[in-house]
């Protein structure tokens, strides 16, 4: 009904001028008084040849508009699905969006150089950084005071800092750095919990963590970051002498859960939002609102879900759901 709504509307100007011909025909017969069934019949064969005619370019026209159709919800663009031009008018208008379409290529060939000079520049600058890092760290390992714990935080963190930019420029870069395997859910938790055993420590946080045995498919490296972004919030946002617990639930849920402050109610929707800090992100003047918005997007990559549960003062709860489709293991 569509195409024939939009053909009846794109023809109604030669059904005006027929009409309107036709009348006149039947006045001027009528005013030299000429019989007006001759009129009759050639208004009638006129009007049937035109009848003929418009159903052929319906069919032309049908064709025409599915094609294009079409060629709107495939997901990449190919100029040779487009259908062929008749008169010179279509063909002007081929001209111009093959103009369009190599413009187009241009500036998209144009930005990936770029964006691959960028991921290259700042893969060597993250490289080149860990250097001095690892450095510092060895520093101040041969001294134990309160000076050097401090220091071995802040390093700490800047390592952190370095390792979202990295994940950041690669999120979206190529789907080769996701190599699925089996892995121990416990051997990854710990290499989490090893990181930032001197947080727990230092702020006197509880940690209630039990052996699983439990074995999952997934990405070591990526699920990993993604824990460690979970626990830095959830150390971050815990008072001294609060507790955070890592729980694994049946059909492959993981919770952390934290006794922290909570999220505002208002906030919950946004969270996983890029930049999106909220009101605890403007009590802390230091978030980036980058931490969950990479879990989220690292997340739909690894084919899990992540949610959230929290209530204001009283704490936070957030579920990965770390079941996805079964995959061949490497």
């Amino acid at each position: 009904m569509e195409i024939f709504i939009a053909y009846v509307k794109k023809q109604l100007g030669k059904i005006s001028f027929y009409v309107f011909f036709s009348a006149l025909f039947f006045f001027l017969f009528w005013v030299y008084q000429i019989p007006i069934h001759a009129a009759f019949y050639a208004v009638l064969i006129g009007g049937f040849l035109g009848i003929v005619v418009l159903i052929m370019q319906f069919f032309e026209f049908r064709k025409k508009f599915i094609q294009l159709d079409r060629v709107l919800k495939q997901k990449d663009f190919l100029m040779e699905n487009i259908p062929k031009a008749k008169g010179i008018l279509e063909e002007k208008y081929e001209r111009v969006i093959v103009r369009l379409y190599e413009d187009i290529q241009n500036l998209e060939n144009s930005y990936k150089e770029k964006e691959q000079d960028m991921l290259e520049y700042y893969t060597l600058w993250v490289h080149q950084i860990k250097t001095p890092i690892a450095s510092m760290y060895l520093k101040i390992q041969s001294e134990d005071s309160e000076f050097s714990r401090e220091i071995g935080m802040d390093l700490m963190r800047i390592e952190q800092y370095v390792e979202m930019v990295l994940c950041y420029l690669r999120l979206d870069s190529s789907e080769k750095d996701y190599i699925f395997r089996e892995y121990s859910i416990d051997s990854i938790l710990k290499q989490a919990i090893r990181r930032f055993a001197p947080q727990f420590i230092r702020k006197k946080i509880n940690l209630e963590y039990e052996t699983t045995n439990a074995v999952i498919l997934t990405d070591e490296k990526w699920l990993l970051f993604v824990i460690e972004q979970l626990l830095s919030n959830a150390l971050k946002y815990t008072k001294p002498g609060g507790s955070i617990s890592l729980l694994w639930k049946p059909n492959q849920i993981l919770v952390v859960k934290d006794t922290g402050m909570g999220i505002a109610e208002e906030d919950l929707p946004r969270i996983f939002e890029k930049g999106y800090t909220g009101y605890n992100g403007r009590q802390d003047k230091k978030a980036s609102g980058i931490g969950l918005y990479l879990c989220k997007r690292i997340c739909e990559k690894l084919g899990y879900g992540i949610y959230v549960e929290s209530e204001i003062y009283k704490g936070t709860e957030i579920i990965l759901d770390l079941k996805r489709r079964k995959l061949e293991v490497e």
